[in-house]
């Protein structure tokens, strides 16, 4: 199927056939799928997890207002954005590009000084807003290319990101859980996948102007 046939194939999946996994290779698909989407001056910072630990996803599912996507969905998508962002993350990011381009990243420096300045200016809250911003564009990218696996998927932000935050250490690490996304297979008991897609009409969501 094309992006937008795999769309109109997808809904919010609500209940999963714990049954069925995920095969490597798709989730190796996903994972490269998601690591292409763009982000603001290509910085990514955000980090995913993937959770298949079924202990660990009970106790996620405890803090998700009990939903049942958390435990029987195939896999467990956290996306994690930094709530610090130091320099030391630009000029790694600076490096990198440097290596793969094969230019001196000393060429760069500028840039690099650009960035720190601007990042650096933002207070704790803009920051936050800001890189999670960029993780919701990696969510985009991995219910799209999920869809057109044929895998259901259910974005979600019902639950506690603090709970999150300590069941997973992300706080230690200079990250929050920003949102997540239940990916699998759907249940016969799913009674949502027999409802039809309700979407504003084209002309209501678009203005040309």
């Amino acid at each position: 199927m094309g992006v937008v046939d795999s769309l109109k194939w997808r809904y919010a999946t609500k209940r999963f056939d714990s049954s069925k996994k995920i095969s490597r290779e798709d989730i190796e698909y996903l994972k490269e799928a998601v690591s292409l989407i763009p982000s603001s001056n290509g910085l990514q910072p955000y980090k995913v997890l993937i959770i298949e630990d079924k202990k660990l996803r009970e106790k996620l599912r405890e803090v998700s207002w009990g939903q049942p996507q958390i435990t029987e969905a195939s896999h467990l998508f956290v996306f994690c954005n930094f709530t610090e962002y130091g320099p030391e993350k630009v000029d790694s990011f600076i490096q990198l590009g440097a290596d793969i381009n094969n230019y001196p990243a000393e060429s760069s420096r500028d840039y690099a000084e650009s960035l720190k300045a601007q990042i650096g200016g933002s207070s704790a809250s803009e920051l936050s807003h800001w890189t999670a911003k960029q993780a919701y564009l990696a969510l985009g990218s991995l219910i799209t290319a999920a869809s057109e696996l044929n895998i259901d998927n259910c974005p979600m932000e019902g639950f506690l990101p603090q709970k999150y935050d300590e069941i997973l250490g992300l706080k230690e690490k200079g990250m929050t859980a920003a949102v997540i996304c239940a990916l699998g297979y759907r249940s016969e008991e799913d009674k949502n996948r027999l409802l039809k897609k309700v979407r504003k009409p084209i002309e209501d969501l678009f203005d040309t102007i």
